[in-house]
């Protein structure tokens, strides 16, 4: 792979990874309710299914996918309802828990109570990062394209996933930092209630456009 392959990759999927999507508009909301410091829990769920699902396409499996639209067609689904469940979930969500929720970002906090937080905000992330099975299409259709077939395969691979891997974390960060600067305006209560209908709203969105996709 030439250096001018690599920038042209690392091009294609800095845009992709700053298009918004549910997994950063998850950072936003878990950085206005938890904070930075916690978010990174969530950060390391969506990047381990990231890269997990670049790994399934590497072995070929998006091909696999491919081949059987109704395994596929049933992901999907699945990952729409759950999407659709987040959705449910933050816009019947008092605005009381955002308090709630800043209040257990506290480094004050007991080990224990932040211990369970960070779990439970790792598997929000991973779930949510794993919720799309179209992103394992899109690996298996877009990383051959930048592999050069005359020299070996592993290297190449390794490259392009880490250039992912910093490029997907960098928008994480840029995304959950918006967050936080909302999150000092979410004391109010309006302000908080508006907040959970609209994301609320957006992963309801987000889940019913997957739910009517087709592949």
């Amino acid at each position: 792979m030439s250096l001018h392959t690599w920038w042209l990759y690392v091009a294609t999927v800095f845009v992709v990874c700053a298009i918004p999507g549910p997994n950063m508009l998850l950072m936003m909301t878990h950085g206005a309710r938890y904070g930075m410091r916690q978010t990174t829990a969530t950060m390391a769920g969506c990047l381990m299914s990231l890269m997990l699902m670049l790994a399934v396409s590497v072995a070929g499996l998006g091909v696999f996918l491919k081949a059987w639209p109704a395994m596929f067609n049933a992901l999907r689904l699945l990952g729409a309802a759950y999407l659709i469940y987040l959705g449910v979930k933050a816009w019947r969500s008092p605005a009381s828990e955002v308090a709630a929720a800043k209040i257990e970002s506290s480094p004050d906090d007991a080990g224990s109570k932040l211990t369970r937080s960070r779990g439970s905000l790792f598997r929000n992330g991973f779930l949510v990062g794993s919720s799309n099975p179209k992103a394992i299409l899109f690996s298996a259709a877009l990383l051959p394209q930048f592999i050069d077939a005359s020299r070996p395969t592993l290297p190449q691979f390794s490259v392009l996933v880490a250039t992912t891997a910093v490029l997907e974390i960098s928008w994480y960060i840029v995304y959950a930092g918006c967050g936080t600067q909302i999150g000092a305006k979410l004391k109010s209560s309006s302000v908080a209630k508006a907040f959970n209908r609209l994301t609320g709203g957006v992963f309801v969105g987000f889940g019913a456009m997957m739910a009517l996709m087709r592949h």
